[in-house]
């Protein structure tokens, strides 16, 4: 069920409810996103609202943008991918890793029943977080701590979106799975990944890739040093 987003007084002009619905099309027709869930999400939260205000618009083409902190909100699509991928279902528990802007936060509250997202850099978290209460979001939280170590005293999850490049699939994100969870994560060198989808089995894992794919660099224990 996608959620009643609070959406102040010109906040949300018909410009960037046109450009929006331009991104969907875009999304259901190009790039064959199908999960319907997936795109009403995208329709319903206001992208421009997570994007320094000189790139306001810029919020909905077809490519990141740089935010504070030297770190990117993502291409819609690998938005809307991403998410798609996990197979969440309103009643599932889902874990963020690198909630950046808080966009990526944003949308998986309106398709899962309760998002807990990890940022390391403090003032992302802060500031995704404002934009969240300030939107109405009920059903996200977002904490500053290392993600790679994951959110164990919520675990296990339903999924697992990892929104920052990874040298290797860092296993204590695994071990928070429940079984026929997913986890989606970009892995591969600092300049290029591939998208995978790791599912949880009763034997052990299965891994599925998805394409080749360009993230930020997940920073932590389990990640890249630095």
């Amino acid at each position: 069920m996608i959620l009643s987003l609070n959406l102040k007084r010109n906040q949300d002009t018909q410009a960037f409810a046109r450009e929006r619905g331009a991104m969907v099309e875009r999304l259901r027709n190009h790039y064959r996103i199908r999960d319907e869930r997936v795109l009403a999400a995208m329709a319903a939260v206001p992208r421009h609202l997570f994007v320094p205000e000189a790139l306001r618009g810029n919020a909905y083409g077809d490519h990141a943008l740089p935010i504070d902190q030297g770190q990117t909100i993502s291409q819609p699509f690998i938005v809307a991918r991403e998410t798609e991928l996990l197979e969440l279902t309103s009643r599932d528990r889902v874990l963020e890793i690198g909630a950046g802007s808080g966009y990526q936060t944003a949308i998986l509250s309106q398709v899962a029943g309760q998002v807990y997202s990890l940022e390391r850099l403090p003032e992302l978290a802060r500031n995704a977080q404002k934009v969240i209460t300030d939107l109405g979001i009920r059903n996200a939280t977002i904490r500053c701590f290392d993600g790679t170590w994951g959110w164990n005293e919520f675990a296990p999850f339903q999924g697992i979106l990892v929104a920052a490049g990874s040298p290797e699939i860092p296993q204590p994100l695994v071990d928070q799975l429940v079984a026929g969870g997913h986890l989606v994560i970009p892995v591969g060198s600092e300049k290029e990944q591939r998208l995978l989808r790791l599912t949880r089995t009763e034997e052990g894992t299965k891994t599925e890739d998805f394409g080749a794919c360009q993230f930020v660099k997940l920073i932590g224990r389990f990640g890249w040093e630095k």
